[in-house]
Order: structure tokens, then sequence, then C-alpha cells
């Protein structure tokens, strides 16, 4: 062989070395658990080699270098829970990432074989703190305001909020100018103690300065500063500016609105505020979609105007195809309406919705052609509660079992609602919180025969996160509950015009039965309604992986003459559901079957959906 062929049998023969060696080593972790969920938990999201295991392919070489970065990390992650003498070791293959063999031993693995590595943990001792010093002049009251003592574990996460506490605290005082060092910590030399040490700088005292708008194009000015209760010359408090924001961003003209504060006081002697607005794009078109096995499938687009004269009025225009098949519909119907909305009449927090609509339901239990009017008045009272009045008329005609009654309804609707789950939106998943409301409808209906009757009804939801009962981590493991009650009064069950009946059976009431199945019935089958409604759900929801999640639910409930319960007209649906979560809500799957099944009841009812069904 020529020396010139040897050359190029060794440049291939040392290539080929190096491919292999470059080629990704796969691999597996495993995580020693220290015995605390919390630390667990936060050990496994620290570490690289758990986290880039599957997105981020490494060589041998790359691999032993990660492990090397994780011992680094995951040192600082004990630490930050007061563990300052804890030790890191990370094994691959039983070797010590430190091992200058490993290097070969992982190179000459065979190709597809994964590497093993574990990682282990020593605690040490638990650090406490000893003493704490604060340094700085501070008004009365705001030391306490740290929140730390003397004895308590010296856990990062609680010095460092202790810290932002003050701070906060300060601010909230008018010291916009205020300061909190970072905490400095003394080790002792003898004992397992930090000493704290935290300087404070607290400056003057200072008012709200003048205030800025930024980004306007069509919204009016004078609508925002009508808006916001902040008022130059008032004493400068963050959680004031921010309910501000929050005040703005509610009008719905906004898509983003930002804060910047002055770094010192202008010609007023206050801190300038100037509000940073991103307005949104004027006109939106939104489709909707919804099947369920009872109802058929239905569909509808809606045009809003977000600002129709530049100071957030709101119109909009919707049109829906509804009873498209179904098992308990007759025929196809459709629901459309014009709304008008005017934010701020007469005073903040208070709006003026007009309204007209057309409906068209082919149903079981009956035909209703109607139109109508109404004009809301709603307050927001605080930031959880609200109430609305209103007057509102319909003309209508409904055929029930071969009868055709005209009605003119006169009603005045009266709501007081609560609403703790802090959410923008309804179709967004609740994860705490109560939601509540009861309504009062006085109505006088002009037909065959007349009729003066009040419908009262109160619905409430709660939503419990179990992450505290299961150590899970919050918002993936929620108990929902609802109950309904109704009674309609002043009018008997045949002199109350049929829609003003109360029916139960479908996703707004009891899954697994046919839409207004349950209650009493005509010979026929066909539903005839009743004079009262009492109803319940419990669901548990439980999130699996980012986009995913299953319910099981159990609905009961009954329609009669009273909302005394009876225990033969009470029925009961069980069922599951899928979820998947996508930015605007979870799309709904659900499948519900009836415990006591009757001659017209389905062997089950699926129903799909955005937005949870409660």
């Amino acid at each position: 062989m020529t020396r010139t062929a040897l050359a190029l049998l060794f440049a291939v023969l040392a290539f080929a070395s190096l491919a292999h060696a470059a080629d990704p080593q796969g691999y597996k972790v495993t995580i020693a658990s220290v015995g605390n969920s919390e630390m667990d938990s936060t050990l496994k999201a620290t570490s690289d080699l758990q986290g880039l295991r599957s997105t981020a392919p490494v060589s041998p070489f790359g691999l032993i270098a990660r492990a090397r970065s994780d011992v680094d990390r995951l040192k600082t992650a004990l630490e930050s829970f007061g563990y300052y003498q804890s030790t890191v070791t990370v094994k691959i293959d039983g070797k010590l990432v430190s091992n200058p063999l490993l290097g070969d031993q992982l190179t000459a693995l065979p190709k597809g074989t994964n590497a093993q590595v574990a990682i282990g943990f020593t605690l040490g001792p638990l650090y406490h703190l000893r003493t704490i010093d604060v340094e700085g002049e501070l008004p009365a009251g705001i030391r306490e305001t740290l929140g730390l003592t003397t004895g308590q574990p010296a856990v990062a996460s609680a010095v460092l909020d202790g810290g932002a506490r003050m701070l906060n605290a300060l601010q909230e005082q008018g010291y916009a100018f205020a300061s909190v060092g970072p905490p400095v910590a003394y080790e002792a030399a003898q004992e397992p103690v930090l000493d704290l040490h935290f300087h404070v700088t607290t400056g003057a005292k200072v008012n709200v300065g003048a205030i800025h708008f930024e980004g306007l194009q069509r919204v009016h000015e004078a609508l925002l500063r009508g808006k916001i209760v902040l008022q130059t010359g008032e004493l400068y408090r963050p959680s004031a500016i921010e309910r501000a924001r929050h005040d703005l961003l509610a009008l719905g003209v906004f898509s983003q609105v930002s804060l910047q504060t002055g770094t010192a006081v202008d010609s007023s002697g206050g801190v300038p505020i100037t509000f940073k607005v991103r307005e949104r794009l004027r006109h939106a078109i939104t489709v909707n979609a919804a099947y369920s096995s009872d109802l058929g499938g239905s569909g509808g687009v809606t045009w809003t105007d977000r600002n129709v004269f530049g100071d957030a009025e709101q119109l909009s225009v919707a049109a829906s195809v509804i009873n498209l098949g179904g098992s308990d519909t007759t025929g196809i119907g459709y629901d459309t309406s014009i709304k008008y909305q005017i934010p701020d009449v007469v005073r903040r927090d208070q709006t003026l919705q007009f309204a007209v609509g057309a409906l068209k339901q082919s149903l079981q239990a009956y035909d209703q052609t109607a139109r109508t009017t109404s004009v809301t008045l709603t307050r927001k009272i605080s930031s959880v509660w609200s109430a609305s009045i209103g007057g509102a008329t319909s003309e209508e005609q409904i055929i029930q079992e071969g009868t055709t009654y005209n009605y003119t309804l006169f009603a005045m609707p009266m709501t007081v609602s609560y609403d703790s789950t802090n959410l923008a939106s309804p179709l967004e998943d609740p994860r705490h919180g109560i939601r509540s409301s009861l309504g009062v409808t006085p109505t006088f209906a002009l037909g065959r025969p007349n009729a003066t009757f009040i419908i009262s009804q109160i619905k409430i939801a709660s939503y419990f996160d179990l992450d505290k009962l299961f150590s899970v981590d919050p918002g993936r493991t929620v108990l929902a509950a609802r109950a309904l009650a109704g009674v309609a009064e002043g009018a008997g069950e045949f002199s109350l015009p049929p829609d003003q009946r109360f029916y139960a059976g479908g996703s707004g009431t009891i899954r697994g039965y046919g839409y207004q199945l349950v209650g009493p019935l005509f010979p026929d089958g066909t539903p005839r309604g009743g004079t009262a409604i009492t109803a319940g759900s419990v669901e548990l929801r439980q999130r699996i992986g980012t986009n995913y999640g299953i319910a099981m639910f159990v609905d009961a409930g009954q329609v009669g003459n009273s909302i005394k319960l009876v225990p033969d007209q009470v029925r009961v649906g069980t069922g599951v559901g899928l979820r998947y979560f996508t930015p605007i809500g979870p799309i709904r799957l659900d499948v519900a079957v009836p415990t006591k099944r009757g001659p017209y009841d389905d062997a089950f009812e699926v129903y799909i959906g955005l937005g949870q069904a409660f």
C-alpha cells in the first residue's frame, strides 16, 4: 500500500471516529426525591438535564458539560430553600461527571443506547434566620411589613418577598422613590444560621403629578379622564395607579395599557404618570359553533364595532342558525340580535344597553317565533358586585300541542351578580372563586289568558383549586359545583306562557337527559314545563399536560310545581368529558348518560362547545 493510500485510510478512519463522537447521545434521567414536593418540583424544573433532554440533543461530551452545569444550578436551587451545606452528585452510567474516563466510556456506547443519568442530593442542615437588621429611618408600622422573624427557615423566596413587601408598603404611603436594597446575609461560623441586613432609603413623600395619555387615535381623552379615579394632587399609591390601568383596560377598546412613572417630581410637586395605550382594531368578526345530540348543531357570526363615536360605545350585530338536527328539535331556527352599549352613562361604571332581536326555534316542547326589545342599565358596584335593572318587551307566537298562543310580554328584569373568579371573559377556565346571581323579573303577559307573574331565580357556581389537598401544581385539579333554584309566582302552570315555564335537561341543567325532557310531560311525551326548578352539578376537572384535560361530572335536578325536593321526580345524569385548552377558552366534549332512563330518553347525550359547562 502506498504512503498516499495509508494517509487517506487514516484520514477516513479519523473522520469516522469524529463523526461517531459527534452523534447525539440519548440519555434518561432519574432525579432523587428530597422528601418535599415543592423542592422536588423546583429541582426538576431547574435541571437542564431534565428540561432539555428531548428538545436539545447533545454529543457525549456535551452531555458531560450539561451535567457539570446542572451541579451548580441544582446547588443554587437547594440554597434557595435554606440548605447552604448541601451537595449535588450527578453520575452517568455509574461514573461521576468529574471522572476523566467518562468521555471515552460514552463514546464507546453502541449507537442508539441511552446513557443512564442519576442525580442525587445530600441536604445537610436547614439554615434559620438569627438576626434581622434594617438600616434606615422608617415610618411607623413599616418594619412589621417585612414579615420575617428570628428562627424561621432561611428560605430565599421568603426573604426576598419580605423586602418587596416593605418596599410596597413604603410606596403605598407616598414614598414613590423609596428603595430597599437586596438583603445581605452573613453566615455564622459555628452553627447553621444567617444574619440578614437590609438597607432602606425612604426619600420624600410625594403626590401624583400630571396625568398623561399616549397612543390615542380614535378614543377621546375625556372618556379616559372620567373613567379613572386617579387625580393629580392625591397621595402617590401604586395600588391606585394600577387600579386606574385596569379601569382603562376594562373599557374594551385597548389591547394594551402600560404605565410610565416619572423619576422626579414635576412642576406641580408630584410624580407625573403616563398611561401608554394601544387601541384594538375598531371592527371585529367572530364565528361560533356548537353541537349537542339533543339540540343539534348551531353556528353563527357576530360583527362588532368596539368604538362607534370615540367614547367606547359598542355596536354588535349577531346572527345564528340553530336547531340543525337534534333529537329534541323539529325544524331549523334562527337567533338574531342588534345591541348598542354606552359605557359610563351619567356616572362611571354604569352601562346602558339597547337591544332588539328575533328568535325562531322549533322544539319538542313548543314552536316559538318572537321579536324582542330591551333596555338595561348595569352598574358595577365593586370589583365583584354588579346590579342591573331594565325593561323588556316581547311579541311572540307559541304553538304547543297543536294550540297557537299569541302573547305580548312586558317585563322588568332585575339582577344582582357576584363574581370573584377574576376572569376577563366567561369563556376562560375558572379555577377559584364564586359566580352567583339573583334575578327577579315581574312580568305582565297579554294573551290567552292574561297573566301577571314574578319569576325569581338564583344561581351559584363555586370553584375549588385542590392543589393543597393533593400536592399538585395550582390550577391542575379543580372541583367545580353549581346550584340553581327558580320559581314562578302569580300564575298557574297553564296560565304561564310556555316559554316562561321552567324546563330541565341538556347542557345547562342535567346532562344525559334530552333538552327540556326532565319534568312534567304531556301524554305524548312533549315537555310541559313547570313553575319551579331545582338543579345542581359537581364536576372534577383535571389538566393533562399543557393543552388537554378530562372531566367527570354528576348532574341532578327536578322540575315541578314546588322547589321542595320530591325523590321520585329527581333525575340524575353522569358523564365524562375531554377538554382542549385554547387561548380563548377550553373546547369541551362531554358524553353523559341518564341514570334513570324514561321512555323518551336516549341512551346517552353528546355536547360540544367552547368554554366549560359552567
